[in-house]
Order: structure tokens, then C-alpha cells, then sequence
């Protein structure tokens, strides 16, 4: 029998009321939930319902309204005036329905809705709406009819689930050359192939609910149920998920439930006239830091909405999975803002929202009853107890939790440490620092880290000097520190990861700049919306050396099966800065001191012999080629234990197997 978190955790004991009672809520929302079906995702089918479907020779349009007094479909059909013969019926609980012959709304019209309350009435986007587009010209969104003549048919099947997830992070927009928004077949032809060349079995795609604003990065959704239709149609969107299972490559998407925008004509935000049909009533509703509005959890038209919707994108486009954003926001009453936790009582308190972490337990169950191979991650920084522990031990049942703590690590070890007065010892405790039940996703950077506001690694170890001397005819200290320590904090962080690696598109050759997206403040500019692939692809630039080292890394990894095995600290040295350790019989040995190389350094070991099968140091990586890669290590016995004698140069790391 699976031990429980507070079994594994006896500090938990103290709290062990507070956690059974999220557990006890849990069960009875979903047993209301589920009424007489036999799993909760057989309940969930509020997309199947809900929005426009055709049924027959007729359209049936439904929506959930229940302040509304009334509602009337526009369109080109009634030159978008209000006219009774496009009155929707109020049917039972607050649900409305209009049926029209599907002459009348054919594929791609466009239409919207105008809702009516007492006192007011305003159009609406449909809530439910699988389609939304944005004009050219006036830049207002609409709804459109999506029923193409022909359903997508699906080629290739689900590739197995990774046990180690190696994580590709991706926005369609902004991943091509050009000073534009990418589309989803521009990113299936042109990125796909890098990606599986680079060895990558997971792509995290982000910004794919539909969002007014693009410069948001996606988070502030208005379209819950809408693919951005910036990128393209519903079917092009399949089409790049199926090509990518075709290669080998699982997609899962960044799925934003912990809040929505705030604007009401293309969001849910009064949608009926009410501030609170999905949302908090009260000052809870705003979201201060985002700008934004929360769910209620405690609705259940609201659970129901937010569990149909994790269903919609499993079962309509072939998702294998999701990151869940902002899931500190839900956890808590103020969201975490501006809040240590430094112990327990910090998380167990009268501030926990406990129908958010309901919400999170019950979409996580919905998620694995559809796909129990699905794979779920939560971001989320606090470190709440048990948010990647399985449900059945009392945990939130996250496949994986951001160990987001990691790149903030990084960033100020980078920022306020010198280089010679790095502690090993500690470095190993940061990347190791996990829950004991729980799985991780490590990282050194993600999108995050390289958007306006904030460096990349590359660019805080380079900074300009990088824009003049990353090619092969110039030289530069700096530069080559830069070199060195991308590619050995890029190999501890993944050789470290407790389940999990993610890299953000580009970050895996030193992309140069950050992302900053069109916006008043640049003059509406792409010129940072964009991934300049041909750095990584011009022969004279050092970007390819990195590029080279990070393919060499990740097929290390998926060879090896590296993150299927537990950690062995080898040696740490905070006088000399080598780390050692071992994972599946590979040794990682790594020369962080700037200054000192080392020969013949003594390494614990436990096979006879053994040979380099990754060196940052090697030409092909831009190094200096100071390790003899032909050389085969046998090792030497003092007393009982063996050792190695190795040959350890500044600033760079080894593999041995």
C-alpha cells in the first residue's frame, strides 16, 4: 500500500486535518459531480452541449447565461441586428438554445451573440465558442462557425509516454526568422524537424487558448475552448500535433485555468451581466498582480466549464497532456503574493483556497481517467505539500511539479556570486531539493527568463560582448567563461533533474535576445518576437558549439536513460568546486573553479574501467580540447573502495561511463 505524504512527512502531522478535509471535499464535489456516472470524465461533456454543433440539416447553438433576460444570435444572416426570429429559448438552470437551419450559418460565418439583464446588454463572444478570428482591418473578434465538410483524420498514433519527459518549450508565434506571427503549418514545417533532431520527446506548446492580446504570451485567455486562430485553423493545429506524434514526439499544452482577461466583449468576463457567474464576487474576482479575473472553484457550473475544457483539448486535438499556469494563484486566498513560505503553517492555514486545490485533484483525475498516460505538470512555486503526490496518498495527483526554484538559483548565483567563491556543496542541495513523493520538471531557463525585464543565461554571462564576438576569427575571455558555464550549468541542471528537463526554444544555443513582443513601448515591432535559427546554422559563429553540445546532452540522456535512475553524490569539493556524481552507472564530474585544473584527481568509482563520453571541453563544443578523449580510465583500489585519476580542466565538466 502507497504511503501517505503525511506518513512520508511526519512534520505534516500537525496539519493532517487540513489535508484529509481537502481530500473529503474532494470527493464529495466529484460525487455531485458525477451523479450517476461511473467516472467523473463521463460527466464532463459540457463541450459536447454547450456552443454551436450541427445536428442534422440544423444548427443548435447553447450557452449558459443565467442573469440574462435575454438572447439574440447576429450575424451576416440578420445584418447583425437584434431580430426575434434569432431569439434564444431559455431552456433549464440558466441554459439557452437556439436552433437555425444550417443554411443560415454555414462554415466560417461569422457571428456573435448580444445578451440582455436586467438594466443592460452588451455582445458577446460565445463562452463556449471553438472558433474565435480577429479582422485585419478593425481588429474586433468574432465567433465563426467552424464545420468544415470533412472531419481531420488522424494518421499517426500516441507515441509511448517518456519515463524521463525531456521538455521542449515552444510558442508558435514567435518561432520562425521572420519579423511576424508564425502559424502553426510555418512551426509543423520549419521547427518540428529541429526539434526532433534535437532529440526532444515532449513539446510544451504555449499561448494555445485564444487571447485579445498577443504581447499577454497567452495567459490572459479569453477563449477557453478556441485554438488562436492567429496561428490558424483548429485542423492545422491537429495537423502539427499529428506530425509531431509521427516523429516520435509527444505535445502537451500550456492550459491556463487560473484566471481569465478581464475583457468583456471577446472574454467570459460579465457575461451575463454578472461580475460573478464565473468569477469571485467580491475583491477575490481581481486578480491585483494579473489583471485580471478568478474563477470560483466552489461554483460547480465552474467546475464543470474548466473540467469539460481539459477534456475538449485531450479528446478534439490529440493533447498528451498539460502544464497547468499559475497554480500558486489557485492555492491560495491572495495568491501567494508578496508571501514566504518557510513552514507549514505557512501553507496550512485560513488563507488556503481549498475548492481551487479541489479543482486541481479533480482535473487532474478527469485528465488521467481520459489518458492515463497523460502527462500533467503543475507551475508552481510555493512548494505546496503533496501538489505532485498521488491523489490516493493524500497528494493533488500533478504527474510533475516546475522546480521552479531552480532557474531563480541560477539567476542569483550568476547575478551576486564570483565565479571562485561558487559552494558546490550547496550548488548539488538547490538542484536536488525536492519533496520526497514528488516528481520534478528541472530547468535553468525557460520562457520566463528571456522575456523583456529579465536575462537569459547566455546574455548575463556575456552580455554585448556576445553581439561582436561569437565568431570563430575573434577571441574574448569573456566569452569563452560564457561558453564554458552555459553548457556546464545546462549539464548539472539536467543531470541533477529529479524526472524531468525543459529548455525554451533557442535557449539550447544561447539565443542572444530576450522576447519582447509587439507593443506600443517598440513601435508594434517583431524584431524580439522571433528565434534567429541561423545563428545556431552559420558555420562561422560560435552558436553552433552549443547547439552541438546540447544534442550531444539530450542523446546522452534518452540513451542512457539517465533520469530513470537515482542520484549518487560522488564528491564535493567546496575548496577545490568539483561535484561529482553518478547516475546509472555514468559519472558526472564537474571543475567549477576558473582558475585551477587538476591532474590526477581522485574520483570514488566501482567499475574496472572506464572512457569520456561527453566533454564540454572537446573542440566540437567549442572547448579548448585539453582532455584526451582515446584515453581509457581503469581504476585503483585503496582499501576496499575504488577510485579514478582524473585529468580535470578549469571550468569544464566530463562524462565517464
Amino acid at each position: 500500500m502507497r504511503a501517505t505524504i503525511i506518513q512520508q512527512d511526519p512534520y505534516l502531522e500537525p496539519f493532517k486535518d487540513q489535508i484529509e478535509a481537502i481530500s473529503s471535499h474532494a470527493g464529495q464535489t466529484e460525487a455531485e459531480l458525477k451523479g450517476k456516472n461511473k467516472h467523473l470524465s463521463d460527466a464532463v461533456n459540457g463541450h459536447l452541449f454547450f456552443g454551436l454543433h450541427k445536428d442534422g440539416d440544423n444548427i443548435i447553438i447553447r450557452e449558459w447565461a443565467p442573469n440574462a433576460t435575454g438572447i439574440w444570435l447576429i450575424a451576416d444572416c440578420n445584418k447583425w441586428q437584434k431580430h426575434s426570429d434569432f431569439a434564444f429559448q431559455s431552456i433549464v438552470n440558466g441554459n439557452w438554445e437556439l436552433k437555425l437551419p444550417y443554411t443560415q450559418l454555414p462554415h466560417l460565418t461569422l457571428y456573435k451573440l448580444i445578451i440582455a439583464w436586467n438594466g443592460g446588454e452588451a455582445e458577446r463572444i460565445p463562452a463556449w465558442s471553438n472558433r474565435v478570428v480577429q479582422d485585419d482591418d478593425t481588429k474586433i473578434f468574432s465567433a465563426q462557425v467552424w464545420l468544415p465538410p470533412t472531419e481531420y483524420k488522424w494518421k499517426n498514433s500516441v507515441p509511448p509516454k517518456p519515463k524521463f519527459p525531456l521538455v521542449y518549450e515552444t510558442h508558435v508565434g514567435m518561432s520562425l526568422e521572420e519579423e511576424k506571427v508564425a502559424s502553426y503549418d510555418e512551426f509543423r514545417t520549419h521547427v518540428l524537424p529541429r526539434i526532433a533532431k534535437a532529440g526532444y520527446n515532449i513539446i510544451q506548446m504555449m499561448a494555445v487558448q485564444e487571447h485579445p492580446y498577443y504581447g499577454s504570451f497567452g495567459y490572459h485567455v479569453s477563449g477557453f475552448f478556441a485554438p488562436s486562430s492567429r496561428f490558424g485553423t483548429p485542423d492545422q493545429l491537429r495537423h502539427l500535433i499529428d506530425e509531431a506524434h509521427g516523429m516520435g514526439i509527444r505535445v502537451i499544452m500550456d492550459i491556463v485555468h487560473s484566471h481569465a482577461v478581464k475583457n468583456e466583449v471577446e472574454g467570459i468576463s460579465k457575461y451575463d451581466g454578472t461580475p460573478y457567474q464565473f468569477f469571485h464576487a467580491d475583491s477575490r474576482g481581481d486578480h491585483v498582480a494579473w489583471d485580471s479575473r478568478c474563477f470560483d472553484y466552489g461554483k460547480s457550473e465552474v467546475l464543470h466549464f474548466l473540467l469539460s475544457n481539459c477534456k475538449y483539448w485531450l479528446e478534439e486535438f490529440h493533447f498528451d497532456g498539460f502544464r497547468f499556469d499559475g497554480v500558486t494563484s489557485m492555492c491560495y486566498k491572495d495568491h501567494g503574493l508578496e508571501r514566504d513560505f518557510l513552514g507549514y503553517a505557512d501553507y496550512f492555514n485560513d488563507n488556503l483556497d481549498v475548492d481551487g486545490l479541489v479543482y486541481l485533484r479533480l482535473a487532474n483525475a478527469v485528465i488521467h481517467q481520459i489518458r492515463p498516460d497523460a502527462m500533467t505538470i503543475a507551475e508552481e512555486m510555493s512548494g505546496f505539500p503533496g501538489m505532485a503526490g498521488p491523489v490516493e496518498a493524500g497528494g493533488i495527483g500533478f504527474d510533475f511539479r516546475l522546480a521552479m526554484g531552480v532557474p531563480d538559483f541560477w539567476i542569483k548565483l550568476i547575478k551576486e556570486v564570483p565565479d571562485e567563491m561558487w559552494h558546490v556543496g550547496d550548488l548539488y542541495y538547490q538542484l536536488t531539493n525536492k519533496r520526497p513523493e514528488e516528481k520534478v520538471i528541472s530547468y535553468c531557463e525557460s520562457h520566463d527568463q528571456a522575456l523583456v525585464g529579465d536575462k537569459t543565461i547566455i546574455f548575463r554571462l556575456m552580455d554585448a560582448e556576445m553581439y561582436f564576438k561569437m565568431d570563430l576569427e575573434n577571441t574574448s575571455l569573456i566569452i569563452d567563461r560564457g561558453m564554458a558555464l552555459h553548457k556546464m550549468i545546462r549539464l548539472v541542471t539536467l543531470g541533477t533533474a529529479g524526472g524531468g528537463y525543459l529548455n525554451f526554444m533557442g535557449n539550447e544555443f544561447g539565443h542572444p535576445e530576450w522576447i519582447d513582443f509587439p507593443r506600443e513601448g517598440n513601435n508594434w515591432s517583431y524584431k524580439y518576437a522571433r528565434r534567429q535559427w541561423h545563428l545556431a546554422d552559420d558555420e562561422n559563429l560560435r552558436f553552433k558549439f552549443l547547439n552541438n553540445f546540447d544534442r550531444a546532452m539530450i542523446d546522452i540522456a534518452n540513451e542512457k536513460k539517465l533520469l530513470d535512475y537515482e542520484l549518487i553524490a560522488l564528491d564535493r569539493n567546496n575548496d577545490g568546486q568539483v561535484l561529482a556524481f553518478e547516475r546509472n552507472n555514468c559519472i558526472f564530474v564537474f571543475n567549477f573553479n576558473p582558475m585551477r585544473s587538476f591532474t590526477d584527481y581522485e574520483i570514488p568509482c566501482s567499475a574496472k574501467s572506464y572512457r569520456i563520453i561527453l566533454n564540454t571541453d572537446d573542440v566540437r563544443f567549442g572547448g579548448f580540447g585539453n582532455i584526451n578523449l582515446n584515453i581509457e580510465y581503469h581504476s585503483f583500489k585503496v582499501g576496499k573502495d575504488n577510485f579514478l585519476r582524473l585529468y580535470l580542466p578549469a571550468r569544464t565538466a566530463i562524462i565517464l561511463v
